[in-house]
């Protein structure tokens, strides 16, 4: 019997050190020096390989200044999309930043970052054009649109008439050559586009008032790392790292 005690609370003990003994992801990461971040490295702007083959982006460039602010160097691993995010459930990395979309779906299995980007749909017209200022104003117009996303229904929801693209690039081509009145698209290829053409004659007229947010996505119960990158990106707001990178791939505050 005095065995049995011995052997219980010798158990008991073990059970109470165990947490204070174990390692969060954080601690292992500050071990290690390096974060660990899922990306494609094939979506520009924002995780692409600029002409000499180096990763780059808005996104490569976010997950680099938190990790700095970690104290830990950013290690990127590449992946496709359709496998980034279960790459975090077989522990390829300790986080993905990848313009994930903050859903109530994801959140069931998933722990997100404060957002990091803003996306809204806008509309988009040539800069002479002052008849179309608002959604409305799209009834009986032609909108050069992806006949199935959801921008395109946007669109016909309005009243006009559907002009179908492969995507942004064609759609601003059709506006630009005034064979479409307007296109619905996504604030941030507009934005970029902008970038790399500023002298181009378009301009948005409206913009939907509610966004959709990224987040850093990672692992549920990580309640250490998920403060600590939470942290990481307000302190890279607060002294105008943000900005900095927002500005350079965008030409504004993309943040909300």
């Amino acid at each position: 019997m005095k065995w049995n005690a011995l052997l219980a609370a010798a158990g008991l003990a073990a059970l109470l050190a165990g947490p204070a003994t174990a390692q969060s992801n954080l601690d292992e990461i500050k071990s290690a020096g390096a974060l660990k971040i899922g990306t494609e490295g094939t979506y520009a702007p924002f995780t692409f390989h600029d002409a000499s083959g180096a990763l780059v982006g808005f996104d490569v460039e976010i997950g680099r200044a938190v990790a700095e602010r970690l104290g830990v160097k950013a290690e990127f691993l590449e992946g496709k999309w359709d496998g980034l995010i279960a790459g975090l459930d077989a522990n390829r990395y300790d986080a993905v930043i990848n313009q994930v979309g903050i859903t109530e779906e994801r959140k069931k299995k998933y722990d997100f970052s404060e957002p990091y980007i803003a996306s809204k749909a806008v509309l988009i017209v040539k800069a002479d054009n002052n008849e179309i200022k608002d959604f409305p104003d799209l009834k009986g117009k032609r909108s050069a649109q992806s006949l199935t996303s959801n921008f395109g229904k946007l669109a016909e929801t309005n009243g006009a008439e559907l002009v179908g693209t492969d995507g942004f690039d064609q759609s601003i081509q059709l506006v630009l050559q005034g064979r479409a009145d307007a296109t619905i698209n996504d604030s941030l290829s507009f934005y970029d586009f902008k970038k790399a053409k500023p002298d181009a004659p378009v301009k948005i007229a409206a913009e939907e008032a509610n966004a959709e947010h990224s987040g850093i996505i990672i692992r549920k119960n990580e309640p250490e790392l998920l403060a600590a990158i939470n942290k990481a990106l307000e302190d890279i707001k607060a002294d105008g790292t943000y900005k900095a990178i927002s500005d350079k791939y965008f030409g504004q505050d993309v943040s909300q």
